[in-house]
């Protein structure tokens, strides 16, 4: 199956991605302002691999939604999806691309789903709201400070819709949880948990060293220098396109960004904080043992992030946070399983199906894409979380506590910490 043909050339579409301007949604053929709540949703894809994939089965089970276009680096990936698809349909309809820009110039195409590795999120979402595509991202959304703010900036500016996949926010579960939380059943709120583990699997320090060159594919089986995209430029390896890109710097912000994308968002979430991040960060711990990150809040909120202690007798499984008050406490994971204090058990109630998240938060996305409202992880909300991973992730670094300004956002007289606000982006990319 041939590629569809190159639409703009890179240096062409950076020059244009780089214009401070506000191109009309009619103007570039996308369907100016809201879809009608009838009107079908037609999609594309970039860089969609297994998790992608989920991502894309969830969404290919509404009517309302089209899927008609697969970007990726990778011609195997590009076949696999166009073989799903093409089944679900019915039909050999749907198109393949190596050049994201390309797709991405479609004007038939209202929305995208971006699942490609973590350096590309931030700048693929941002040249894709510059299109005028709503976007459903994964995470973590961004690898830096600037980039969470510049994710956040664009979507205010371009007027579009914004689904980071942390779609425990839409489970039912979780719900509750907050639920109990905001209602007061736990007293004052006084800390929150968050599950940024295990420091076995996931290290919060991934490494900077380089793995040994081989010999790169052909550019139609896969192409490198589009795979590497912003990142820092290193010889080809099969291990970082496998997955283990997770386990390098340059690919990824380690740990505690990896999980903390996960669950600080749910304790920004129970804590009443979506546009805010703690004051302090104190590293505890090293890279080869279990760890922690103590956080306060402006309020006296206390975050602690911890990587241990989480799938014991409990059993609420990965990605779990817990709430604590004076009153009570309560925990919650991804088995669904909801445990709190003795004094609270009266307030529980059935959540359904833990794996339904997924379904209820693209669904919201959908939802939203009809009506233009904000869905619950839309970019401002994903922005502030990730900037409080970030900031813990530079505690860690440094190694010793750091105290931060939200409103100026910055490390006060710290100049070390606030060079780390930010990470170069190999030429031409920017966000």
């Amino acid at each position: 199956m041939p590629l569809h043909a190159k639409a703009l050339s890179r240096r062409k579409f950076v020059q244009f991605a780089a214009a401070p301007m506000i191109v009309p949604a009619s103007v570039m053929g996308q369907r100016a302002g809201a879809v009608a709540p009838s009107d079908r949703i037609v999609l594309g894809g970039i860089g969609i691999g297994a998790r992608g994939t989920s991502d894309l089965k969830a969404l290919l089970s509404y009517r309302d939604v089209r899927f008609v276009a697969i970007c990726d680096v990778r011609n195997e990936r590009r076949e696999e999806i166009k073989s799903l698809v093409d089944q679900k349909y019915a039909n050999h309809d749907c198109a393949m691309y190596d050049d994201q820009f390309a797709l991405l110039a479609r004007g038939d195409i209202d929305a995208v789903l971006i699942a490609t590795g973590d350096g590309w999120h931030s700048p693929l979402s941002i040249i894709a709201a510059q299109h005028g595509k709503d976007v459903y991202c994964e995470k973590p959304c961004s690898m830096s400070m600037t980039e969470s703010w510049a994710l956040a900036d664009a979507f205010r500016r371009y007027g579009r819709i914004y689904q980071a996949g942390c779609q425990r926010r839409n489970g039912r579960n979780f719900e509750l949880a907050v639920e109990l939380v905001h209602s007061g059943k736990l007293g004052k709120l006084q800390t929150v948990y968050a599950d940024v583990g295990p420091w076995k699997n996931w290290p919060p320090l991934p490494s900077k060293d380089w793995l040994p060159a081989e010999p790169e594919p052909a550019k139609q089986v896969l192409d490198w220098d589009r795979w590497l995209g912003p990142a820092p430029w290193r010889p080809y390896n099969p291990e970082y396109v496998r997955g283990g890109w997770r386990n390098w710097y340059d690919f990824h912000g380690g740990g505690i960004l990896e999980w903390g994308s996960h669950t600080v968002d749910l304790c920004h979430w129970a804590a009443q904080a979506d546009t805010t991040q703690p004051v302090e960060y104190e590293p505890v711990g090293d890279n080869k043992g279990p760890y922690s990150v103590n956080c306060r809040f402006a309020n006296g909120v206390k975050l602690v992030m911890r990587d241990d202690g989480w799938d014991g007798s409990l059993g609420t499984g990965s990605c779990s946070a817990r709430f604590e008050g004076d009153n009570g406490w309560v925990e919650t994971g991804d088995t669904g399983k909801i445990e709190v204090s003795d004094n609270l058990r009266s307030e529980l109630r059935p959540t359904g199906q833990a794996n339904l998240a997924l379904a209820y938060h693209t669904q919201d996305w959908l939802n939203c894409i009809k009506s233009r409202k904000q869905p619950k992880a839309n970019a401002d909300v994903a922005g502030n979380t990730h900037t409080t991973c970030h900031a813990a992730f530079i505690a860690f670094q440094r190694g010793r506590k750091l105290t931060w300004d939200p409103v100026k956002r910055e490390f006060p007289g710290d100049d070390e910490a606030n060079r780390m606000r930010s990470r170069a982006l190999r030429e031409p990319w920017r966000v």
